[in-house]
Parts: C-alpha cells; structure tokens; sequence
C-alpha cells in the first residue's frame, strides 16, 4: 500500500471532513485522488448528508461505489459538502455552511452535489463522486464549469447511499475532462446484487470523437420561456459545432415538460417523507433533552436536527401521500410521470441523443434563491431524465460573464456511452 498526505486549501468549504493520511493500491485509478459526497456511506468515516441529525454518525460499512474504488486503487480524501440530504440547487441548504463557487465566490457552486464540482473545479482533487435526484450532479458541474453524468438508472448501484429518493436517484461520476470521467465511470459501473434495481451492465468503453450521422434532437421547450436568452444561444452554438463534426440537429418537442416538474416534486418529496421517517431520534442523532412522551421526543428531535428545507419536503410529500390526497397528487404524478418516458421513447425512435442547456441560467448569486418556488425552478431541464431514467451528461460549452454554460445531453436507456462520445466529440473539437 501507498500513502499520499492530503492538505488542501479548501476555500470553497468543498469538503465537510477531509482524511489527511491517505493508502491507496494498485490498480486502473491508483494514485487518483477522489473526493465522496457526504451522502455516500464510507466505513469509519464521519457520513453526515451535511445534516444535525446524522452529525457522529460513522458507518460501519463501505458503500459499492466506494469498495469498487478501494479495490481500483483510487485515493479516497475526503466527504464533500452538499445540500442537506440532496435537498436543494445550490448547496446553501448544508448545515455546515455553504459552499462558493471557485470561479466567483460571491456564487454558489449549484446543488446537490456542489461540494464535489467545487473540489473538482478548484483543482483540489482530480475527480468526484456525488448523486443525482433531479439534476443534482448535472447542476453543479454546469455551474462550475466542470463535467457530470447521471447514469442510466440502475447502472450504478445505490448500496450504501443513504436514501432520499429511492426511484430517482442514482450515483455518478464527476472530473475536469470527459476522458478523466469515463475512467472513472468504468470502475463503478456494474452489476451489484445487494442492490435490487441493479442492473448487469458494466461500462468498459473507451470515449470516441467520430460522430458523422449523429441525429441530435432539440427539443423547443429546453429554449422556451425561463432559459436565459444569453445561455440559449451559447447551447446552439454547441450544437452548430456538433453539425460541423458531421451531426445533424433534428428539431422535436416534449410535451410532457409541463407536467415534470411537478410530477417530479410530488414524487421526490413523497418518497423523502418516507426514507426519512427513520430518523426518529433514537437511532441517529443528539438527544434534546428529556420529554415526556415518545411523540414529543420524536417531534423535537426531527426540529432540531433537520434544517428548514428539509422539514418542508417531509412536510410536502407527507401531505400527498395522506388519505383523501393520493389520488389527487401522487397518483397523478406517476401518470405524467409515464408520459414524460413516453415522449422520450418517442423521440429517441427518431434521433440518437438530445441536447440542450443544462440548467435555464448560469450560476446564481448567494442567497438569491431564497424563495423555495424559485429554486424548484431552476431545475426544470435536469428533471425530466431522472424521471424517465434515462442518461444525462452536462459538459462545458461556453460562458457568459466569465460563468460556465452546461450543454446538456440526454441518451437512450443504457446508451451511456453515446452521450459520453458525443461530449468528448464536442471537448475535442472545442479544443
């Protein structure tokens, strides 16, 4: 074994625990240094998901992921910062403070998983782990200027991420560069049977810049109404670089984008009211204090260690999940929940991937978002492919203000490799 020392300059508040004494083996990733979301289970490191409540709490298991890495040589130096639980855009909602952004800190680095771009951004460690449940790897690595993948559902298995959304959320890789994340991507793909959505297909590709005949569908409504004007038309500019590599742009609509951001709400936060009722005060967390009742003690111990955005999604997907209110809201959300897989699987019978901006604007200031309303926005473009499954790639392609622009692509069921060639085709030629 190896030993690195691990000292960063962290002004970004990248990182919630950092391990400074580092051993690492042999192997494709030996030597790289990798940096874990909070929310990610490593065995004898602090796991807290930036959360009160999970503060002292230290697993007594590594999850997949991070085994696969251990076994693949990588150097695993720290838990990022994130939005308590994945909830939230911008990593402002982490009970350990926010994250800046390393290109303006005056910004934030996107959520959930900004901690992770950030550390990857500011040059800290060579790549990162986060998840993503809306957009919350794609999110930040547009804000940062960085790349992300949010695999196929299933790609990659979710043992030991500590749940938020369960049929939404999946693991994935984040790096400076499309080679660096398809290295990494090929470790932690795969079958993995303590995982029941676990699919067995391993990712052993090597990224390729030929594109000639790629159809790239353009859906109107990632251009619409809420996209800056200014980050529309450095995406088609993208696309027009893709065209001169010997693709060519199909223009579509998904109808169902109307309907997904609520169906993705409604279904998020139902499925967050669930996974979360676990931490009932006994388990996790520090006592409050002595009370009269179990119900009291529940109640306070979930005050005290969730913060505001988190009491409101339980809050939310427990009211929709109530008798007299399923019907009207989660069973309607998994309809339109269908239709946007439908408008998908429609689309894709006619081109190969489909692209457009990332994220509707470019990073925000600090504290800008403060209406929840605004931030749940925000993600609008991220969201559909979490619901349908699907794969999705952020990759830089340009800026404005001297802040990064995502071009987002969006690929077939287990079509990972595409999106990822089309993005390295699209570095390249950028280069």
């Amino acid at each position: 074994m190896k030993k690195l020392t691990f000292h960063p300059d962290d002004s970004v508040h990248a990182f919630i625990t950092t391990i400074p004494e580092v051993t690492y083996g042999d192997g494709p990733l030996s030597g790289v240094t990798v940096a874990v979301k909070d929310n990610i289970s490593t065995k004898g490191i602090e796991t807290t998901c930036a959360s009160k409540i999970l503060k002292g709490y230290i697993p007594p298991y590594d999850a997949h992921v991070v085994t696969l890495l251990k076994n693949a040589g990588a150097a695993i130096v720290g838990k990022t910062n994130m939005d308590e639980f994945g909830m939230g855009t911008t990593t402002e909602n982490s009970a350990y403070g926010p994250t800046l952004n390393p290109l303006d800190h005056q910004r934030v680095p996107g959520g959930s998983s900004g901690g992770s771009a950030a550390a990857v951004a500011a040059g800290l460690v060579d790549c990162a782990i986060g998840s993503d449940t809306g957009g919350s790897i794609r999110c930040p690595a547009a804000f940062c200027g960085i790349v992300g993948l949010k695999p196929t559902y299933g790609r990659v298995s979710r043992f030991g991420l500590i749940a938020y959304a369960n049929s939404l959320e999946q693991i994935g890789p984040m790096a400076r560069d499309v080679q660096t994340l398809s290295n990494l991507y090929s470790v932690i793909a795969g079958h993995d049977s303590r995982d029941a959505t676990s699919v067995d297909k391993p990712y052993k590709h090597n990224p390729v810049s030929d594109i000639t005949g790629l159809k790239i569908g353009v859906p109107d409504e990632f251009f619409g109404e809420g996209v800056n004007p200014n980050v529309a038309e450095v995406v088609r500019q993208a696309i027009d670089t893709l065209e001169s590599m010997g693709a060519t742009a199909v223009p579509c609509t998904i109808p169902s984008m109307k309907y997904a951001l609520s169906a993705y709400y409604v279904t998020c936060t139902s499925e967050a009211s669930s996974n979360l009722a676990r931490f009932d005060g006994v388990r996790y967390g520090p006592a409050v204090g002595t009370l009269k009742s179990w119900h009291d003690a529940y109640s306070e111990q979930r005050k005290a260690g969730f913060g505001k955005e988190v009491r409101r999604r339980i809050i939310l997907g427990t009211f929709s999940l109530a008798a007299g209110y399923y019907g009207r809201y989660y069973q309607k959300a998994q309809t339109a929940r269908q239709m946007v897989r439908d408008d998908f699987e429609r689309i894709f019978r006619d081109v190969d991937v489909i692209a457009g901006p990332t994220m509707p604007d470019i990073a925000f200031k600090l504290g800008e978002k403060s209406d929840p309303l605004q931030m749940y926005l925000s993600d609008i473009l991220t969201v559909p492919a979490n619901l349908a499954g699907v794969p999705a790639l952020s990759v830089p392609c340009g800026k404005i203000n001297n802040m990064p622009v995502g071009l987002q692509l969006i690929g077939r069921y287990f079509e990972d490799e595409r999106i990822i060639d089309t993005a390295y085709a699209y570095e390249q030629g950028r280069a």
